[in-house]
C-alpha cells in the first residue's frame, strides 16, 4: 500500500515534515540578531533571543518533537493493526491540524486557553488512536 492509499501515513508524513521545519523561524531570527555563526571550537553561549516570538518558536518546536514521539508509533501501529479506516484517518488528520494550530498559536503568543485547546485536541487524537489499536477500529 502506498502513502497515497493510506491517509494515516499521509498525515504522519505531513506531521513529521511540519515538525522538521518548525526550527526555521527561530534560526532565521538568530541569524538576524547575531549574524552567521563563527567557526570557534568552543563558541560562547548564545544570548536569549530579543524577539519574544523566537523564544516561543523554540518552545513550539520542542513540544512538537515531544509529541511526535508518541504520535508516530501510534499512527504506524494503527495503520498496520486497524488499516485504512476512516477513524484512523480522521484522528491522524485532526492531529496534524491540532499541531499546526498549536505551533502558530504558541509563536503568535495568543492566550493560553487557545494553545491548551489545540494541545488537548492533539492529545485526544493520540488517545483515540490508542483506543482504536487496543479495542479495534
Amino acid at each position: 500500500m502506498s502513502i497515497a492509499q493510506s491517509p494515516a501515513l499521509f498525515w504522519l508524513t505531513a506531521t513529521v515534515l511540519l515538525t522538521a521545519i518548525l526550527w526555521i523561524p527561530y534560526v532565521a531570527n538568530r541569524f538576524r540578531e547575531l549574524g552567521p555563526p563563527g567557526w570557534a571550537l568552543f563558541p560562547p553561549a548564545d544570548p536569549p533571543p530579543r524577539a519574544p516570538w523566537a523564544g516561543r518558536a523554540v518552545q513550539a518546536h520542542v513540544n512538537a518533537v515531544e509529541n511526535l514521539v508518541v504520535f508516530a508509533p501510534l499512527a504506524f501501529v494503527a495503520h498496520w493493526a486497524v488499516g485504512a479506516s476512516a477513524a484512523v484517518a480522521s484522528a491522524c488528520g485532526v492531529y496534524f491540524f491540532a499541531r499546526l494550530a498549536h505551533a502558530l498559536v504558541t509563536i503568535a503568543g495568543l492566550p493560553i486557553p487557545i494553545r491548551t485547546a489545540a494541545f488537548l485536541t492533539g492529545f485526544g487524537c493520540q488517545i483515540a488512536l490508542g483506543g482504536l489499536i487496543l479495542f479495534g477500529g
